[in-house]
C-alpha cells in the first residue's frame, strides 16, 4: 500500500499511559455521537450510500484527489483494522465534511491524509473528524506512529484548515512544517481542536502561516503528550485567538528545531505557564497583546464532534 512518506526529523517526546477514561473533551463529543448513533454505519461492503453521506471501509486503499476536485461527505469505517490514506499533491482541491469512524489499529505508521498544493493555489480542508485516534502500536521502521495530515515539502501554495477536530494520534496532529525547507508554501488552521496527540499538535515553519481561534488540550492521564504548537524555520509563524491547555505537560509553544531558529508572534491567546514556553536555537517568542496563562481549550463552535457528523455536514 502507499504511504505518504515523512522525515525522521520528529524530536520525539515520551508518550503517556493511554486508558479509556474520557476526559472533559472526549464527553462533549461522546454526548455528541449519542445523539447521532441513528445514523450509524450499516451494511457490509467497501462503500454503503447513506442519505447524505457514503460510507467507505478502510481496506489499506489509497484515495487521490485531482487538481480542481472536490472529496466531501464520507464516513470512513475504520473499525476494519485497516488503514486508508487519502492524497491530495495538485492544486485547488477540496477535502469537505469527512469524518472517520473508529481508532486507526493498522499500525502502518502512515500519514492518513497526505496533502500539498504544487502550483501556488489554494486548498481547503474543512468539517474533519479524526477524534477516534491511532493505536501506538505501529511498526514503521522509522518510529513514526500514525500522523493524521501531513503538508508535503514541495507545497508552495496555499492549504486551509477549517473546523477539524483530531484527537489521539500517535504522531502529529497536523504536520505542516515541511514547507520551510523546500516549497515555501502557507497554512492557515483556523477554528479547529486537538488534542492529547504525541510529537505536537498543530506544526508549521513558513512566513505567513498562522494558527487562529483553536485550542489545544493534553490531559497528562490520559493519551499522548506532544507538544502544543511547534514553529519551525523559517517563520514567522502567527498564533492568535487560541487556548493551549497542557495540564504541565510538555510545552505550549516552541520555536525552532535541528538547530535552526525562528520567530513565533502570539496574540489574544492563553497558554499553560507551567507546560510553559521553549526557545531553542536562538528562537523568539514575541508575546503581544491580549496574552494570558489561564486557557480553557474548549472545541470551536463549528467542529464537528463525532464522524456522522462531520459526513453529513450537518455543522455547515
Amino acid at each position: 500500500m502507499a504511504q505518504n512518506s515523512r522525515t525522521s526529523e520528529t524530536e520525539s517526546t515520551p508518550t503517556a499511559g493511554r486508558n479509556s477514561e474520557l476526559t472533559r473533551r472526549n464527553y462533549v463529543r461522546s454526548l455528541a455521537a449519542v445523539a447521532t448513533a441513528a445514523t450509524a454505519i450499516g451494511g457490509a461492503g467497501t462503500a454503503a450510500a447513506q442519505d447524505d453521506y457514503e460510507v467507505i471501509e478502510a481496506q489499506g486503499q489509497t484515495i487521490t484527489i485531482g487538481a480542481g476536485e472536490t472529496w466531501e461527505n464520507k464516513l470512513i469505517d475504520m473499525t476494519t483494522g485497516q488503514d486508508i490514506v487519502v492524497t491530495a499533491h495538485s492544486s485547488d482541491w477540496t477535502i469537505r465534511n469527512i469524518g472517520f469512524k473508529g481508532e486507526n489499529t493498522s499500525g502502518t505508521g502512515s500519514a492518513t491524509f497526505g496533502v500539498s498544493d504544487t502550483s501556488g493555489g489554494t486548498c481547503t480542508v474543512e468539517n474533519v473528524y479524526l477524534g477516534d485516534g491511532s493505536s501506538d502500536g505501529n511498526g514503521n521502521p522509522n518510529g513514526h506512529g500514525q500522523t493524521a495530515f501531513w503538508v508535503a515539502p514541495d507545497h508552495n501554495g496555499h492549504i486551509d484548515f477549517k473546523n477539524v477536530n483530531i484527537q489521539n494520534f500517535a504522531d502529529n496532529a497536523i504536520y505542516g512544517s515541511a514547507p520551510g525547507n523546500s516549497g515555501g508554501g502557507t497554512i492557515h488552521i483556523d477554528s479547529s481542536f486537538a488534542a492529547n496527540c504525541y510529537v505536537s499538535h498543530f506544526r508549521l515553519g513558513t512566513e505567513g502561516s498562522k494558527v487562529t481561534n483553536s485550542s489545544v488540550y493534553v490531559d497528562g492521564s490520559e493519551g499522548y503528550v506532544g507538544r502544543g504548537i511547534w514553529a519551525w524555520a523559517p517563520g514567522t509563524v502567527e498564533v492568535e485567538g487560541c487556548q493551549i491547555e497542557m495540564n504541565g505537560q510538555n510545552n505550549a509553544i516552541v520555536a525552532g528545531a535541528n538547530g535552526n531558529p525562528t520567530e513565533v508572534t502570539v496574540t489574544d491567546s492563553d497558554y499553560d505557564e507551567q507546560a510553559g514556553i521553549s526557545e531553542a536555537a536562538g528562537s523568539s517568542v514575541q508575546l503581544g497583546d491580549g496574552v494570558g496563562t489561564d486557557p480553557e481549550a474548549v472545541i470551536p463552535e463549528g467542529v464537528p464532534t463525532s464522524p456522522e457528523e462531520a459526513a453529513s455536514g450537518s455543522q455547515n
